[in-house]
């Protein structure tokens, strides 16, 4: 085994004793990529038990497989059972429709959830956008009009009640992170989505990078919400590390 070899085998273990899972295998001479897989001290799986649907219909989300399956209707969400405040989150999606659209809301305020007695979205809390590339086309297509004001690669965004201040780069409004990179995967492929959300801060790592985020959020603690907007997604391996 060469140094360069031997370098990189001890990254990798330093690695899997922080939690960290390689992401694929190294290129001749460079390091492997990694990403938090929410595995090791405090990490714990989230679940059928851990969630209550809201307004959707009784077989909008099924718990099947190890995974979370979604039909897209009617427009609403299912949120935790519990309010968290300063937490680390992974979770793995596919959307199984071209053009699909979805979400996870962090610091969902519940006062806003608690008033969705029909089809609809929390006016209250911060988007972590989950949408499919095809989406892009659909809305040209329904309205005539470019989608310059949202990307498809994990936006960040405050909703209804909520502020949160957009790190750049930002969408032509100004009121939303977009993403620096591009590197959500299309239909059909699993995606994976890193979100650390402390003191008011919140960051996402897609499929191994940081890509977007924001601080400066009010409020700063309440529900987990995933989203039923429209079109079949699933969801796998939602995993939480509750901090101090």
């Amino acid at each position: 085994m060469n140094i360069t070899s031997k370098i990189t085998a001890a990254f990798a273990v330093s690695l899997l004793s922080l939690g960290l899972a390689i992401a694929e295998e190294p290129a001749s001479g460079s390091l492997p990529k990694a990403f938090i897989d929410g595995t090791g001290d405090g990490w714990r799986s989230l679940g059928e038990e851990d969630f209550q649907n809201v307004n959707c219909f009784e077989d909008t989300w099924t718990f099947k497989d190890g995974g979370i399956q979604c039909t897209g209707k009617p427009v609403g969400v299912m949120r935790s059972k519990k309010e968290f405040t300063n937490f680390e989150l992974v979770l793995q999606w596919k959307h199984l429709k071209s053009g699909g659209n979805s979400g996870c809301f962090v610091w969902t305020i519940p006062a806003e959830v608690e008033k969705l007695t029909k089809p609809g979205l929390p006016a209250g809390g911060i988007e972590v956008q989950i949408l499919d590339h095809g989406y892009k086309d659909s809305y040209k297509k329904s309205t005539g009009k470019e989608g310059d004001w949202f990307s498809t690669n994990g936006d960040i965004f405050p909703v209804g009640k909520s502020k949160l201040t957009p790190f750049p780069p930002l969408s032509p409004n100004g009121s939303r992170s977009f993403p620096s990179k591009e590197l959500s995967k299309g239909v059909g492929e699993w995606n994976h989505y890193y979100v650390r959300a402390i003191n008011g801060e919140v960051r996402l790592w897609v499929n191994g990078e940081e890509v977007s985020g924001g601080n400066n959020a009010v409020p700063a603690t309440g529900y987990l919400c995933l989203e039923s907007e429209g079109s079949p997604i699933e969801f796998r391996n939602i995993r939480i590390r509750e901090l101090p």
